[in-house]
């Protein structure tokens, strides 16, 4: 199941954010706000529960989430989709995910993570900006229904088919929205034309415009180390 947005607002800022020339603080900007609009569309078929709420004139019928909702970021490129998330369900709660790719096994591997002892979380948008190969993506929804989340949504800004295919394969239950599905991966698993590496353009830690260095096709450097033809997880090649 995807989705991939028609707004003509997400269209409108997508162009901003991959300009080269964007700086990190209207990329993380554009982040958020597109985050926001995504999560919109996410969020439309939640259930409610129907009630009534006190108004200072008398009772008006009154439609509430019936999920407790999570939202759970992929390190650390996901950090500024979960602030635009949290703008439209503040209530939400916040998990963590952390990955990278073990170079022996060429597997996503969880270096950290981060939620309740006993969670209550009914529905969880997993947000990573770009979803590129599919493997993070594939591995923190492993990780989230092993903790008893049953229903998931993915939420990214640009999306490869490669990724999107890899996704519907292992997680058919999985909806996925997007703003954009580019063109395909380069030969090294980048997103082209993609944006650049989303973390690095969010948190000024790349080269030239943010970048991340000589790549411009997709993302970098995976998050927990690694040269960017080798590394798979993380803001890299997600």
């Amino acid at each position: 199941m995807v989705f991939v947005s028609a707004h003509p607002v997400v269209q409108h800022q997508l162009v901003k954010l991959r300009d080269e020339t964007t700086p990190p603080p209207e990329f993380r900007r554009l982040v958020r706000s597109l985050s926001l609009l995504l999560g919109h569309e996410a969020t439309a078929d939640l259930p409610t529960a129907t009630g009534e709420v006190t108004t200072p004139l008398g009772q008006a019928p009154a439609r509430r989430l019936a999920d407790v909702v999570g939202i759970v970021p992929i390190l650390r490129a996901g950090l500024g989709m979960a602030d635009g998330l949290l703008e439209l369900i503040p209530e939400a709660e916040v998990w963590h995910i952390g990955l990278f790719r073990d170079e022996a096994t060429l597997r996503p591997t969880e270096y950290y993570n981060r939620f309740p002892a006993r969670p209550r979380v009914t529905v969880a948008m997993l947000v990573d900006p770009m979803l590129a190969t599919g493997g993070s993506a594939v591995r923190a929804c492993e990780i989230l229904k092993s903790a008893g989340v049953a229903r998931l949504k993915l939420i990214s800004l640009i999306a490869a088919p490669e990724g999107i295919a890899c996704v519907e394969r292992a997680m058919p239950d999985v909806a996925i929205h997007v703003g954009a599905v580019d063109e395909r991966l380069t030969e090294v698993g980048f997103i082209y034309p993609g944006l650049g590496d989303a973390g690095d353009r969010q948190f000024a830690t790349g080269g030239a415009h943010g970048a991340g260095g000589l790549v411009t096709g997709g993302h970098a450097a995976a998050e927990a180390g690694g040269s960017a033809a080798g590394s798979g997880i993380g803001s890299a090649r997600s």
